[in-house]
C-alpha cells in the first residue's frame, strides 16, 4: 500500500467494579478481551490513534490539541503566510490547553501494551505482534518528538507506572533536552525495525515502517536544528532547572555540534531509505510540461486524492460525513460561500513575494507602480485582476485564490475600493515603511478629496458607476470591508484544502476532504536541509551519495512539479544553499501546519535572527520593529474612469494584527499546576 489512513477515532471505556465479588463484572474490558486477538487490538490501537496530537483540521495552534478547532484556519500564527480577525491570530508561544496531562494519559496506556502484550505473543504470528509492538513504539516516540517541540527536556516514563502501589515513582524529574531527543530516536528506530514495510488491507489503519521514517527524518531534523541554533542565539539558549539542576533546555556548549551533526544524519538516512524504496513519486497525475493550467489542476487535485494512484502521500487522516468531519471550508471559504462564518484564512503579500512570475522593485518586493518603489511613478492599470497573476506559479495559484480567479465556477470579486480621481494615478501613499504600518485607506488624502470609495462593510456598501455606465460595489462581493474583517482582508484568499466541488454542501461539521499528515515531498525536503547541514560542516555523505547532489534533485524535482524556476546549477555548501532550502520549504508545505516549527527550529523569530525569516535574506526593519511585526496585503482598486485595475502593497489595512517573539518563546512554559504540585518538575529557566 502507497499510502495508509489514520484509524477513525474511537475510544474504549475502561471501567471499574462497583462491588467486591469473585468474579469479573460484565462492564469491565479486560487485558484477556483486548490483547489475544487482532479485534481487539484493532480497538486498543484506534484508542491510542484517536489521542495522538495529530496537527490537522481539527487543531488549532491557539488552543491546542483539543480536536475542537471549529475555527478552523491555517498559517495564522505569525508565520507571514496568512491573517485572522480574530484573538486566534497570534505568535506560536504557547496553546490554550497545554499539551502535557493529555499527552502522558496516552503514555500510560501505550507503555501499558508495550509491557503487557508480550505475555499474549503466541496468539499471533511473529509478523503482526511484530507490527503491533512496532505501532505502540511510533506512538511513543511521536509523542515524546512533540513534546520535546513545545517543551525540551520532559519526564521520560518509558514504563507503566503502578498506582497506588508505586506511588513513589509517579515523580519523574525531567530529562536533558539531548536525552529526550535520544529517546526520541531511539523509539522510532524501534518502531521502524518491527513495522511491515506495507500494510495488508485488511489492516488499513495502522502505520507501517516508511510512515515511521518519514516522521523519524523531520523529528531528528527538528533535533540537529535546535542543537545547532540554540548556540547563536544571543547568550545561547539553554538552562538548568532550578529543583533539579538538569538542563532542561538547550545543549551543553562541548556536545551541541556531535549532537546537532548525529541528528541530521540521522534525518538524512531516514529519508533516504524512504527515497530508494521506490515506493513514491511527486504526484503528476494531471501534470503537462509547459502547461501551467494543467499544473495548477495537478496541485489542487492532488490535496484530495488518496486513491492508490496518488503515490505522494504516505500517512493520511481521512474524514467521512457524518461521522468524522470538520470545517474547514464553514470558515475559511469566501465571503460569498459563508456558512457561518468565512476568510479565516487570508493570505499575506509577503507569502506571495516567495514565489516566482512577478516584477519587482530592486529590493524584491512586487512591482506595482512603474516607479523604482511604490511610493515613486504611477500605478501599473491591468484590464483585469487576473493580469497581474498571468506569470504566477502554477503552485501558488493552488494555494491562492487571486483576485478575480474562478473558484466553486464563480468569479472571485476582491476589490479594496474604487478611485474615482484622475489618471495617471499616483501612490496612495508617500511612506509605506512599518513606521506608518497602522495608516489606513481612510487616512490617505485620496480618500479626504473624495476620489476614493470604500465600504465598511458587506451591507453598507456604496455604489460606484464607472465610465461605461456599468455600477457596482464598491468592495465588490468579498471585500476587503474596513470595518469588517470577515472578509478578503489582505486582497488574497486561501484555497489549499478547500473544497472545489460547486455542488458540496458547506457548514459546521460538514466538510470530509482528507488529510496529508506526511508525504513524499516533506521527505524530498527533509533530506535536502539535512544534506546541506551536513556539507555545511564538511560532512561525508553517510551513505555513500552526493550530498549536494541529492539536494539540488530534490529541490529541481519539488519545483518542476510546480511550475516554478528550476535550479541551474548544484547548491553550495553555504548559507546561500541552505536558504534556497529553506524558502523551497516555506513554499511547499504552507498551511500544512509545518512552518511555524520551521521558524522555531531555525531560531528566526525573535528580532537578532529576523533576517532569515522568509528562508532567504529580508531587511528585517522593512517588516519588524524590535519584538514586533507584522505582514502586509496586495489591494486592488478599479478606477472608475477606465474601468482598470492597479494594486497596493500595504500592510495590513483591516483587522490589524501585530506579532511580538522573544527568544523565551522557542520553549513553551511547563503548565504551572505540573510544577507546583511536583517536587522534580521544572519550569523553564527565565520564567
Amino acid at each position: 500500500m502507497k499510502k495508509i489512513s489514520i484509524i477513525a477515532l474511537l475510544s474504549v471505556l475502561l471501567c471499574t467494579a462497583c462491588y467486591d465479588l469473585n468474579i469479573a463484572p460484565k462492564n469491565q474490558i479486560t487485558d484477556d478481551d483486548l490483547l489475544t486477538n487482532e479485534s481487539g487490538m484493532d480497538i486498543y490501537l484506534a484508542r491510542l490513534y484517536s489521542e495522538m496530537p495529530w496537527e490537522d483540521f481539527k487543531y488549532m495552534a491557539s488552543w491546542g490539541v483539543t480536536y475542537n478547532s471549529w475555527l478552523g484556519a491555517f498559517g495564522i500564527e505569525g508565520t507571514g503566510e496568512a491573517l485572522n480577525r480574530d484573538g486566534i491570530c497570534t505568535s506560536y508561544t504557547g496553546e490554550d490547553d497545554a499539551y502535557w496531562s493529555a499527552a502522558y494519559r496516552t503514555l500510560r496506556y501505550t507503555n501499558h501494551l508495550l509491557e503487557t502484550l508480550p505475555e499474549y505473543r503466541d496468539n499471533f504470528s511473529e509478523v503482526l505482534y511484530n507490527q503491533y509492538m512496532g505501532e505502540a513504539y511510533f506512538i511513543r516516540a511521536y509523542i515524546f518528538y512533540k513534546m520535546a517541540q513545545r517543551y525540551g527536556g520532559i519526564p521520560l516514563v518509558t514504563w507503566e507506572i503502578q498506582y497506588p502501589d508505586d506511588a513513589d515513582a509517579l515523580e519523574v524529574p525531567r530529562s536533558t533536552e539531548e536525552q529526550t531527543w535520544d529517546q526520541v530516536l531511539a523509539d522510532f528506530d524501534m518502531a521502524i525495525e518491527l513495522l511491515m514495510p506495507e500494510i495488508p488491507v485488511t489492516m488499513q489503519g495502522h502505520v507501517y515502517k516508511y510512515a515511521a521514517l518519514a516522521f523519524k527524518s523531520e523529528a531528528m531534523l527538528y533535533a540537529g536544528s535546535v542543537a545547532k541554533y540554540n548556540e547563536v542565539v544571543s547568550g545561547r539558549l539553554t538552562g538548568f532547572g532550578r529543583k533539579t539542576g538538569v538542563r532542561v533546555i538547550g545543549f551543553d556548549a562541548a556536545t551541541a555540534k556531535e549532537a546537532s551533526l548525529r541528528y541530521f544524519r540521522e534525518a538524512y538516512l531516514a529519508a533516504r531509505e524512504v527515497m530508494n524504496s521506490g515506493q513514491y513519486e511527486l504526484y503528476r497525475n494531471k501534470w503537462i510540461a509547459g502547461d501551467a493550467e494543467a499544473q495548477y489542476q495537478n496541485m489542487v487535485d492532488m490535496f484530495s486524492d488518496i486513491s492508490s494512484a496518488n503515490r505522494e502521500n504516505i500517512l493520511v487522516r481521512e474524514y467521512t460525513y457524518p461521522t468524522l468531519t470538520h470545517g474547514i471550508d464553514a470558515y475559511s471559504s469566501p465571503y460569498i460561500f459563508r456558512a457561518p462564518l468565512s476568510s479565516g484564512t487570508c493570505v499575506t503579500l509577503d507569502f506571495l513575494e516567495l514565489f516566482d512570475g512577478f516584477d519587482r522593485y530592486s529590493d524584491g518586493t512586487v512591482k506595482v507602480t512603474t516607479g523604482n518603489t511604490n511610493t515613486q511613478g504611477e500605478y501599473l492599470l491591468y484590464d483585469k485582476p487576473m493580469d497581474f497573476f498571468a506569470d504566477a506559479e502554477p503552485r501558488l495559484r493552488a494555494y491562492v485564490i487571486f483576485p478575480g480567479d474562478v473558484f466553486k465556477n464563480q468569479e472571485i470579486e476582491i476589490r479594496m475600493g474604487v478611485y474615482t480621481g484622475n489618471e495617471p494615478i499616483q501612490p496612495l501613499f508617500s511612506d509605506y515603511s512599518y513606521a506608518n504600518a497602522t495608516t489606513q485607506y481612510q487616512h490617505s488624502t485620496a480618500y479626504a478629496n473624495g476620489e476614493l470609495v470604500l465600504s465598511p462593510g458587506p451591507e453598507t456598501q456604496q455604489t460606484v458607476t464607472l465610465a461605461d455606465g456599468t455600477t457596482i460595489y464598491a468592495a465588490g462581493a468579498n471585500g476587503p470591508f474596513y470595518d469588517t474583517g470577515e472578509s478578503a482582508m489582505t486582497g488574497l484568499l486561501f484555497r489549499k484544502w478547500l473544497n472545489p466541488d460547486p455542488s458540496a454542501s458547506i457548514g459546521e461539521g460538514m466538510s470530509e476532504q482528507p488529510y496529508i499528515l506526511i508525504r513524499y515531498a516533506d521527505v524530498l525536503l527533509n533530506a535536502a536541509e539535512a544534506a546541506v547541514e551536513l556539507a555545511l560542516e564538511g560532512q561525508s555523505s553517510p551513505d555513500g551519495s552526493n550530498l549536494l547532489q541529492v539536494a539540488t534533485d530534490a529541490i529541481n524535482d519539488i519545483r518542476n512539479r510546480a511550475g516554478a524556476v528550476e535550479l541551474t546549477g548544484t547548491l553550495t555548501a553555504t548559507e546561500t544553499g541552505r536558504n534556497i532550502v529553506r524558502k523551497e520549504r516555506r513554499k511547499e508545505l504552507a498551511f500544512e501546519h509545518k512552518t511555524k516549527w520551521d521558524l522555531r527550529r531555525w531560531r528566526v523569530m525573535h528580532y537578532e535572527n529576523r533576517e532569515g525569516f522568509w528562508g532567504e535574506e529580508r531587511d528585517k526593519t522593512f517588516f519588524s520593529n524590535e519584538r514586533n511585526f507584522r505582514f502586509r496585503g496586495l489591494y486592488p482598486f478599479i478606477s472608475a474612469q477606465t474601468g482598470k485595475y492597479f494594486f497596493d502593497a500595504h500592510f495590513q489595512a483591516v483587522s490589524m494584527k501585530t506579532f511580538s517573539y522573544n527568544t523565551v518563546d522557542y520553549y513553551f512554559a511547563v503548565p504551572g499546576g505540573e510544577v507546583t504540585k511536583s517536587s522534580v518538575i521544572d519550569q523553564q529557566p527565565n520564567r
